[in-house]
């Protein structure tokens, strides 16, 4: 029978988010600073071609594939004690692919890096939505949002340094290597502040979906792959995996449902698309939200360092700009969702697009010289409108979540995520290589068009909060004190617990 235990705030709560996005933040990180790095790998240990996709995209690949296996068996065996085991992992393979002496490894050490990353992600929301509820609720989420725009735009600026302090054939080790005494630090704390789950009553065979956990990796790994070798041809000669791709999620879907039917534990219930208010909106407009966001930072990196001749770590101060808007912005903006709500987000987007379409409109305007300092100011309002998206769109979507379906949902939320990236940054820097052309012109119009793809995408974004935003309008009459209280505590208890 399901019972619902009623709320008691851990008074170590924030001091435990602190730790739990201490780890995030290493693994979205190591999303995006290793692109500043590959020349110094490439000098490093002769790191081919094929192998600089490999190192790059690899990464995103197997994070992208693990995310809701990982939150799941984070709901399954306690968040706890899968953040204490996916740290642990992603330490030693920080240090693996430091140490790596040759292409092989560090390829090997990637793969296994991302997979670590992937389990350690969806017990961070897990995490937010275990030990806080209500207003409170939005400010972590708030933070967390601040640490996913800051991992992903202050890759290029820490990654520049790095290299710059420690020379350009050795210091790309250190970029992974800094991972080691952050992780073993944040390990300390989190063994002492997490809260321990109660003991499973049933097998962890018993509660995990396997028949699920490979048809939705065979989807994911089906959507992500052609996306990843984009530039070694993958969209070509992977083409099929697409529609391969369309048959494991249609099969995986009906898998499901039929799980369900069968009284057992899904890897990832439909229901939780279906029936959760703002699941899936949410989960849809952050996918494409990502495809325009994270696609820019490869361009960005391109155009700076190939196009302009900057070094690594003038690349990354380049657009250090949109770090700090979006920083600031997501930790104030998930304050202010209780009272605003989905109209933040529409506020965000507007600013997103005014700030790279302004970024395009300078790009041609200016001289290459002065494009680094020229960008600055548009960046930054991009960078304000970013902070105001993904951290209050992270609580709107999983506000109504279960606790016990937290992980799932976050892990399932953070895939579409990994996928909109994969899309975007294929799509983008397809269009920025085309306008630049075999003669290795047009770097500045290469940068416009790219940010007026970025545009477009941020627009359909754009007009999919507006969508949500007026059917949040429309679902209810205003409601009493007393009945949104009600419905607060009804979308944040843990409505679903294990048998």
């Amino acid at each position: 029978m399901s019972t619902t235990e009623p709320y008691q705030p851990d008074p170590r709560r924030w001091k435990a988010l602190a730790v739990t996005l201490t780890a995030g933040f290493m693994g979205l990180l190591d999303v995006s600073i290793v692109n500043v790095a590959l020349p110094s790998i490439q000098q490093g240990i002769g790191l081919s071609t094929g192998g600089v996709q490999w190192v790059v995209s690899g990464y995103a690949l197997t994070f992208g594939l693990v995310l809701v296996s990982g939150g799941r068996l984070g709901d399954t065996l306690g968040r706890r004690r899968m953040f204490l085991i996916a740290l642990s992992a992603f330490v030693a393979t920080s240090a693996l692919a430091g140490a790596a002496p040759n292409e092989l490894m560090i390829v090997i050490a990637r793969l296994l890096q991302g997979c670590a990353a992937g389990m350690l992600t969806p017990q961070n929301t897990g995490l937010v939505q275990d030990l806080f509820r209500g207003p409170e609720r939005g400010k972590a989420f708030g933070l967390f949002g601040a640490v996913v725009g800051i991992s992903t735009a202050v890759g290029p600026v820490l990654g520049g340094i790095i290299i710059a302090l420690f020379g350009e054939p050795d210091g790309w080790r250190w970029i992974f290597f800094v991972n080691v005494p952050i992780g073993a630090f944040a390990f300390a704390l989190a063994w002492r502040l997490l809260p321990k789950a109660p003991r499973r009553k049933h097998s962890l065979r018993s509660e995990i979906d396997f028949g699920g956990v490979f048809l939705l990796g065979a989807a994911v790994l089906c959507v992500l792959l052609p996306l990843v070798q984009s530039e070694q041809g993958g969209l070509e000669k992977l083409w099929w995996l697409f529609p391969a791709a369309a048959v494991f999620g249609f099969a995986f879907v009906r898998w499901e449902r039929h799980t369900v039917r069968r009284n057992r534990s899904p890897l990832l219930d439909t229901r939780l698309f279906t029936t959760t208010p703002g699941y899936s909106s949410g989960a849809a407009l952050g996918s494409i939200y990502f495809c325009g966001f994270a696609g820019i930072w490869l361009v960005f990196s391109t155009f700076f360092q190939q196009g302009l001749g900057y070094t690594a770590l003038e690349s990354g101060l380049a657009v250090t700009s949109f770090a700090l808007g979006s920083s600031v912005s997501a930790a104030i903006a998930g304050r202010l969702v209780p009272r605003w709500g989905r109209r933040i987000t529409v506020a965000g987007l507007v600013l997103v697009v005014l700030g790279l379409g302004g970024v395009a409109a300078i790009a041609g305007a200016v001289t290459p010289s002065a494009t680094g300092l020229a960008v600055a100011f548009p960046l930054l309002v991009a960078g304000i409108g970013g902070g105001m998206v993904i951290s209050p769109n992270t609580t709107l979507t999983l506000e109504c979540v279960p606790t016990a379906m937290a992980g799932v949902a976050g892990g399932a939320l953070q895939t579409g995520q990994r996928i909109g990236t994969a899309i975007g940054t294929a799509v983008l820097a397809s269009v920025f290589h085309a306008v630049v052309g075999a003669s290795g012109e047009h770097y500045a119009l290469a940068l416009s068009v790219s940010m007026l793809c970025a545009v477009v995408l941020v627009l359909v974004a754009l007009c999919l909060a507006v969508l949500e935003l007026r059917a949040r309008r429309n679902q209810t009459t205003p409601l009493s004190k007393e009945e949104r209280d009600r419905r607060d505590a009804e979308c944040s208890s843990a409505d679903i617990q294990r048998s």
